[in-house]
């Protein structure tokens, strides 16, 4: 492309964008034949090529692009109604032109393009002849018989100068110009402030660190796309695909104006467009299928972009048969990939998952479209190797969604630096739930010789990652637990030490670490050092491997139904050497409060809290366990219900524990429901109830508009 001048760039560029929306609209136009602005824009768009052509002396292109002008005249005069076969003849005229923008950019020429059978097509039609015919005479054959194998459906393609160009908003432009004048002037001040230990540096310091912030949000923004860009090619792609696979569908797009870096807009663009062809071929039913089952003869096909999560997810939803997991189990017998003992033990999503193995496929004839077995593994191939992540849900008779997450951009992301041993580790925070601190209280059980933790009742899967790195052997009596999600799995990370959160600037890997199959990138942390990014997915596909095949990940999430008369509860210590526990799950929020902003109500104490006001409890006075006011801020558990909150006042948070019901003992006394042993030390069960109403007697009846009036009452009388 070295010897295409800037003006002939310039003009495949825009060119190439021209034809992504040309190819929507005639598909639009199609749909509604009476559109008149879709039908003016399609006629501008072409007329622009065919007067730039002409400008720049190519000739060919000037009279392909002139000849579809004439048709588009001739719809835009109320002469001809759209139909398919206008629609064919243009849609052909298209292809035409970006055979020969091709050949443009290749060659600086026209090279050997052939446009004579798109010209005599278009001849024909406006002749009242069938376009078919002319083009067959043009070529010399007949038209092949209606037994012939249909084309394989057009998919979405870039030209090199397309995906080399960029367009950025002036305004974007202008911001990084003023924070490059400001990066250089505080650069100044720094150079000027470095030789003399000024206090000056410090705040000169925090400036440039504000300046440098910004300039990489304003950098990362200029490599924000639309996934629009992805939008446009579909309406062709499923057009083509319905009329190869004997479909009819109908195309609902949303989510365009996401943005995506345009790294990994390229990067998803393959997997988009197999899930697509997959969705029409294997998930649609023909026409009289959907009848007989009581459907519309047009199937949808629904495409949706949103952000969730940090990240953007994409769904393609069809409104098809659906998957039997059935089927799959079936096929993965038959085919070897699983055991009837493994299939037996899965859950149905679990068997959805053998879909992403390679060489599996549950369609009955291999077609031109899919079939092969190929499509599915590489599809989450791909979208994991950008730190992506793919899952599907499906329902018998109803349809599919296959659901794409991935990361807003590569170049830089927020990461949680962990050490194992004496190598560094970053965890994408997107792949991160929470972390969970280990000791000697909270230790690790085993399931069929597989580390667990207990987690809030569940048995979570846990991963050495020193095991994973054959760094040595593990600690299971100290560290600290990465709770990380990897598609559907949840498993928790066993790690030496938590060191900082920070963003990272990712840096790719020679091919022989990327092999290894555990690490994402690299990145140099802020003390210099250099520490591998780890590839969530990678870990949980080499370290549960073993466990997956066995079933224990199974039986695992079997084992906690055996814990269904464990509940967790929060212990508060309430002063005089006594502890309570309530139940974690009418816990709302834990909060502190200044000792000062505590007022008096009547009788009762409350606070200002959220815009509202917080009858407040002391669980110490209430429970007599003796009250000495101390200093530092009150530490208040919220309850709320309907709307309503209440805060019981302790000394401190302890702790939160497993409670088992059948070891309460019938020892209580007022406000207090009895007692158990809780890591070593007798704690009373409180009567949550009971000490939620000492705080607001009202708090569970159904008046809601009386406390409201309530409080505006008490607000106007302070």
């Amino acid at each position: 492309m070295e010897d295409v001048d800037d003006i002939v760039r310039e003009f495949l560029v825009e060119s190439h964008e021209n034809l992504d929306q040309l190819d929507r609209d005639l598909v639009a136009l199609e749909g509604s034949p009476g559109e008149r602005s879709l039908l003016s824009g399609v006629f501008r768009t072409l007329h622009t090529i065919k007067g730039t052509s002409g400008f720049l002396a190519f000739g060919r292109l000037e009279r392909l692009a002139h000849a579809g002008e004439n048709l588009l005249a001739e719809l835009r005069d109320g002469h001809r109604e759209m139909d398919g076969p206008t629609t064919d003849v243009l849609l052909t005229v298209v292809d035409r032109v970006r055979d020969l923008l091709r050949a443009i950019e290749a060659t600086g020429g026209e090279a050997d393009v052939d446009i004579a059978d798109a010209v005599a097509c278009v001849e024909a039609l406006l002749a009242g002849e069938p376009a078919s015919a002319a083009a067959a005479s043009v070529a010399g054959s007949v038209a092949p018989p209606a037994p012939a194998a249909p084309p394989e459906p057009v998919g979405p393609s870039e030209s090199a100068v397309a995906e080399t160009a960029i367009r950025v908003d002036v305004d974007v432009l202008d911001a990084l110009m003023r924070q490059v004048g400001e990066l250089v002037l505080t650069r100044n001040q720094i150079v000027r402030l470095a030789g003399t230990g000024a206090d000056e540096l410090a705040r000169a310091g925090q400036r440039l660190d504000v300046i440098a912030s910004e300039l990489q949000e304003g950098v990362m923004k200029t490599r924000m796309q639309p996934i629009e860009h992805l939008w446009s090619k579909m309406p062709r792609l499923v057009r083509d695909l319905g009329a190869t696979c004997g479909r009819e569908v109908s195309l609902d797009l949303s989510g365009g104006d996401t943005e995506l870096d345009r790294g990994l807009l390229e990067a998803v663009k393959d997997p988009l467009t197999h899930l697509v062809r997959n969705a029409v071929d294997h998930g649609i039913e023909p026409p009289d299928e959907r009848r007989a089952a009581g459907k519309p003869a047009k199937g949808v096909l629904s495409l949706r972009a949103y952000h969730a999560g940090g990240m953007v997810t994409i769904e393609v939803a069809d409104d098809g048969r659906g998957i039997s997991p059935d089927k799959v189990a079936e096929k993965a017998l038959r085919t070897g990939l699983r055991t009837a003992a493994q299939l037996a033990q899965a859950a149905p999503a679990e068997l959805l998952e053998l879909l992403f193995l390679p060489g599996f496929s549950t369609a009955e004839q291999v077609t031109n479209v899919s079939g092969r077995g190929v499509g599915m593994d590489v599809v989450r191939t791909k979208v994991e190797a950008i730190g992506g992540s793919v899952d599907v849900e499906s329902t018998v008779g109803a349809g599919t969604v296959w659901r794409l997450r991935i990361p807003l951009t590569l170049a830089i992301m927020p990461a949680l630096t962990v050490a194992c041993g004496t190598e560094r580790y970053a965890v994408p925070q997107a792949n991160l739930l929470e972390l969970v601190a280990l000791d000697e209280r909270n230790a690790v059980e085993h399931v069929h010789a597989a580390p667990v933790y207990r987690l809030r009742g569940d048995l979570l899967p846990l991963v050495a990652l020193s095991e994973v790195l054959d760094a040595g052997p593990t600690r299971t009596d100290a560290g600290v637990i990465a709770v990380v999600q990897s598609d559907e799995t949840r498993f928790g990370l066993l790690v030496d030490h938590v060191l900082d959160t920070e963003e990272i600037v990712v840096k790719a890997l020679s091919p022989a670490l990327k092999s290894i199959g555990v690490y994402a990138g690299a990145t140099v942390l802020g003390d210099g050092r250099v520490a591998l990014i780890l590839d969530v997915q990678g870990v949980a596909r080499r370290a549960l491997a073993a466990a997956e095949s066995e079933g224990l990940l199974h039986r695992t999430a079997t084992a906690s139904t055996a814990a269904e008369d464990v509940a967790q509860v929060l212990v508060a210590s309430i002063g005089g050497g006594r502890r309570v526990a309530m139940p974690l799950e009418s816990v709302t929020r834990l909060e502190q409060v200044a000792r000062t902003a505590v007022e008096l109500v009547g009788g009762r104490e409350v606070v200002q809290y959220r815009g509202a006001i917080l009858p407040i409890v002391r669980l110490d006075r209430l429970l007599g366990a003796g009250w000495t006011d101390g200093e530092g801020p009150l530490q208040v558990i919220v309850h709320t219900r309907s709307g309503r909150s209440v805060g019981l006042v302790v000394e401190a948070i302890v702790d939160i524990l497993d409670d088992v019901a059948a070891q309460h003992s019938d020892v209580a006394d007022g406000g207090l429901l009895g007692s158990v042993v809780l890591d070593g030390h007798v704690t009373e069960m409180l009567d949550v109830r009971a000490a939620i109403l000492a705080a607001d007697p009202d708090f569970f009846a159904d008046a809601a508009g009386e406390h409201r009036r309530a409080t505006e009452l008490i607000g106007a009388g302070r």
